[in-house]
């Protein structure tokens, strides 16, 4: 199945060619000296420690949410399979293909969303619109929730960053959720650890090591455990995963296998039939942060787009734009103007003894955020007409400009 294959939407949607390749290489940042940042934050929350432009990658947090429906297929499979064991199958397949992009990627860390920031990715080609939100900022937590005809997909993810000295761990603390309407299935699982190993040199790499364990809270039929094999150095099992899927009785009925950044197997080893297999990494990837052709796609633009977002959307983020478009000082600049920014509204709320309130979701009564289903219908009005929203990033002048970037580029 070819599912990066440029196409036409639905009626009612943009029709477009989607871009194959980011505008600008990522730059050399091997003389940016990151021990001098790090080593005064040995054992603590990296996720409160500001960090210069040139350790990002121009996605963000809240893009990187979506990035794990790359496989949204999986969901469908799932959706149109009758028996709940083999359904099972489909499911932990998508939850192990979520850490797949992964392998290429630790040579930049996403942006952190500002408080207040969105982002939607409408996509009839894939079956599925997401959006995601930054429903709070101590501690940080970004919210998303994803439908389609087969599936709903949500998740609220609070990340711990602890610097060890020569290695990163980021430690989720989650309940992702999926739901199969056809058949009444509620599905809840948890994340594992994730390493960045070597990250003061230049042979950085990761793994993810733990145990996902998989419910159905509709039901008892079966459950599944997926262990991500820790390595114990540059060996044979490194990136290994294997699981089970049991009865209610805890009898195995299927057994899983394979690397995490390559594929999955379900059966003996000997017979197995491969459930999922990785996509093909674009043409000089190495380049581009290390992109799949469906990260390229997350921060794409596209003109008659801009005219429907609300202006807190990710795309608008001007630091993250000029970090993509290769003008690391200006885009250094933007990322500390738009953080002073972020602090100024705090304050003001402090100032105010008020708190903020997310605009597309609202806190459950198990503590989790869910959407309030009110996104899809105000974006029938062309960038949110009558939504009031925070300034996050675009300080204007008088005849309504940006100010220090382009005009023509968020207007």
């Amino acid at each position: 199945m070819d599912n990066f294959s440029n196409d036409t939407e639905e009626e009612g949607a943009v029709s477009c060619r989607r871009r194959s390749c980011l505008p600008s290489p990522s730059p050399n940042s091997n003389t940016f000296s990151l021990w001098n940042i790090l080593r005064k934050n040995i054992g603590k929350d990296l996720s409160k420690v500001t960090m210069p432009v040139h350790l990002n990658e121009p996605l963000n947090t809240l893009q990187r949410l979506c990035e794990e429906l790359e496989y949204s297929e999986l969901l469908d499979k799932a959706a149109n399979t009758e028996n709940p064991f083999d359904r099972m199958i489909y499911i932990a397949t998508f939850v192990v293909s979520g850490y797949a992009s992964s392998f290429y990627r630790t040579g930049g860390k996403p942006f952190n969303p500002v408080l207040g920031e969105t982002y939607e990715c409408d996509r009839p080609d894939r079956g599925f619109r997401f959006i995601a939100e930054q429903v709070s900022h101590h501690p940080p937590i970004s919210a998303c929730h994803a439908e389609s005809k087969n599936f709903v997909f949500r998740q609220d993810v609070r990340c711990k960053n602890k610097f060890w000295g020569k290695s990163m761990e980021i430690v989720p603390v989650c309940t992702t959720h999926v739901t199969v309407p056809r058949f009444g299935d509620h599905y809840e699982w948890n994340k594992v650890t994730s390493c960045i190993h070597n990250i003061l040199s230049g042979q950085r790499w990761i793994e993810h090591y733990g145990e996902v364990t998989i419910q159905t809270s509709s039901s008892d039929v079966c459950q599944c455990k997926i262990t991500f094999i820790k390595a114990k150095c540059w060996n044979s099992n490194l990136n290994e995963v294997e699981g089970t899927i049991t009865d209610s009785k805890g009898k195995v009925v299927h057994r899983l296998f394979g690397k995490w950044h390559e594929a999955l197997f379900c059966g003996d080893p000997s017979s197995a039939t491969c459930i999922w297999r990785a996509n093909s990494m674009p043409v000089n990837y190495e380049q581009y942060y290390g992109f799949t052709k469906f990260a390229i796609e997350l921060n794409e633009l596209d003109p008659s787009l801009k005219v429907l977002l609300p202006p807190t959307d990710t795309r608008l983020r001007v630091d993250q734009r000029l970090l993509e478009e290769g003008n690391l000082e200006a885009a250094e600049e933007q990322k500390q103007r738009i953080e002073e920014l972020q602090r100024d509204r705090r304050r003001i709320l402090e100032e105010n003894n008020t708190s903020h309130q997310p605009k597309f979701f609202r806190r459950s009564k198990e503590d989790d955020w869910v959407s309030n289903h009110t996104y899809w219908e105000l974006r029938k009005d062309p960038g949110f007409a009558h939504v009031d929203f925070p300034t996050l990033w675009v300080l204007t002048s008088g005849r309504g400009h940006s100010l220090n970037c382009d005009p023509g580029w968020f207007w």
